[in-house]
């Protein structure tokens, strides 16, 4: 009877052990608080670290009188609502130009609401997502 009682034991072992190797693996996730938006003037990158954008990134459909709607973890808008951006102001590989900091006030001659020179070359959705369209066709 012992000798039975043993070999149950080590079947169930064998079996324990196939399963947990044989059982895939949990994806860690990671919470990130961000915190609140910064306060840039013409808007922030839609990708972190969210660093203000200049004028001109963002086309006018992106702003509310004149206040930015948001972009990235803020961003709460429809999720078929997409704006043009113009990419050659991206700020990591593209853009060299100065750049306002969180607080910079807009100048009062960039209307936001009315970019006469604005060339959008991507259209997104806040989320840093590219849609199938492709700005104003001018790029």
């Amino acid at each position: 009877m012992r000798r039975m009682h043993w070999q149950w034991l080590a079947l169930i072992a064998v079996l324990g052990m196939a399963f947990a190797v044989a059982a895939p693996g949990a994806a860690a996730q990671i919470a990130v608080q961000v915190g609140p938006p910064p306060a840039c003037p013409y808007g922030y990158y839609d990708v972190p670290p969210y660093d203000c954008a200049p004028y001109g990134y963002y086309g006018p459909e992106w702003f509310a009188n004149g206040v930015f709607i948001g972009v990235g973890p803020w961003f709460h808008g429809d999720e078929h609502w997409r704006g043009r951006v113009d990419y050659d102001h991206y700020g990591w590989d593209r853009y060299h130009g100065a750049r306002p900091h969180p607080g910079d006030r807009a100048d009062a001659g960039h209307r936001v609401d009315h970019m006469e020179n604005f060339h959008g070359s991507q259209m997104r959705d806040g989320h840093g997502h590219v849609s199938a369209g492709h700005g104003d066709g001018r790029h």
